[in-house]
């Protein structure tokens, strides 16, 4: 099982406290498989961390897992072994801009 952390607007939006927890089976997960299951599973997400069509990030959404920025690493490349494993939360995180 993966663990995802989410903002908490969105985690209002999808009815659900603290971490979501998916099973993506055995292939080797990706951000993409990740995403498209967590929009599978709370369909009410679509659009909020992604663009409808093309899948791109939403601007001030990062990703973090492990103590990295993986907010510009390909879709496809495979999450880090520990979050693959469970042991640490994959984190999707609402950036806050201000001058």
């Amino acid at each position: 099982m993966i663990r995802i952390t989410i903002p908490f607007h969105l985690r209002t939006l999808a009815r659900v406290e603290g971490e979501v927890a998916l099973d993506l089976g055995d292939a080797a997960p990706t951000r993409a498989m990740l995403l498209d299951a967590l929009e599978e599973r709370y369909p009410m997400l679509r659009g909020t961390i992604r663009d409808h069509v093309t899948k791109t990030r939403r601007p001030f959404i990062r990703f973090y897992a492990c103590r990295e920025d993986l907010t510009h690493e390909p879709d496809d490349a495979p999450l880090p072994p520990p979050v693959a494993r469970g042991e640490e939360p994959f984190m999707i995180v609402g950036a806050i801009a201000g001058g």
